[in-house]
């Protein structure tokens, strides 16, 4: 099964509980939308269980974009003292104990900024989109719409593709007041044209998650 999730924010223990409700298994796929860090107090532990699954893919979300610009910025007065340097990223979470490390800082500089398939485009925030809803070539697009772009936060976007567009950085509860993942079905009534995942997990104290193949909704909460 392929299950997509956004939006962590750092609640690694509501992640655990998730990933056990729906029975996540070495023969499954997760993709998860971006911001896995902040807000929440437990950061990188969610980083060090992502990067422990080799059936999880991850993109970046503005939340780690914003990281690996304080990241850049660091290393160019960069001294040669690495223990200091990571020092100082590692209180850049301070409810993270520390536990940051180099391996971790460069998996996040890896990150790419959206999934791309036949069947789905996942990315965390927005789009290029055509005036008749035709997405732009993805690859063509920059880091800063990818991850900043709330084109989507409008229930009235059009997407004219054959791939659904999965996505999250708006908490779902500005738009239904429920948290829960919206689904915006085609106008040809088969299928959805996006899927809207962040539950706001923050605000609401609802993680969630959407398999693909099912087309089920999975939550846990506070």
């Amino acid at each position: 099964m392929n299950y997509f999730i956004s939006d962590i924010h750092g609640e690694y223990d509501l992640f655990a509980c998730l990933l056990e409700k729906i029975k996540f298994s070495d023969s499954d796929s997760l993709f998860v939308l971006g911001d896995m860090i902040d807000k929440g107090n437990d950061s990188i532990q969610v980083l060090k269980e992502l990067y422990s699954m080799p059936n999880a893919t991850c993109i970046l979300g503005n939340h780690e974009y914003d990281f690996l610009k304080y990241y850049r910025s660091v290393m160019m007065n960069a001294t040669s003292d690495f223990d200091l340097i990571l020092k100082k990223f590692q209180g850049y979470f301070p409810n993270d104990r520390g536990i940051l490390t180099w391996e971790l800082i460069d998996w996040m500089y890896d990150l790419k900024p959206f999934v791309n398939t036949d069947k789905y485009l996942g990315v965390h925030a927005g789009a290029p989109l055509e005036p008749d809803g035709r997405i732009k070539p993805i690859e063509n697009a920059s880091i800063e719409q990818l991850v900043y772009d709330r084109n989507f936060k409008n229930i009235n976007t059009f997407v004219n593709d054959k791939r659904t567009v999965l996505y999250g950085h708006t908490p779902t509860s500005y738009l239904n007041e429920t948290g829960k993942i919206i689904r915006y079905p085609r106008e040809s009534g088969i299928g959805y044209s996006r899927i809207h995942i962040d539950t706001g997990v923050y605000l609401t104290g609802v993680l969630g998650c959407y398999c693909f193949d099912t087309d089920r909704c999975f939550y846990v909460n506070k």
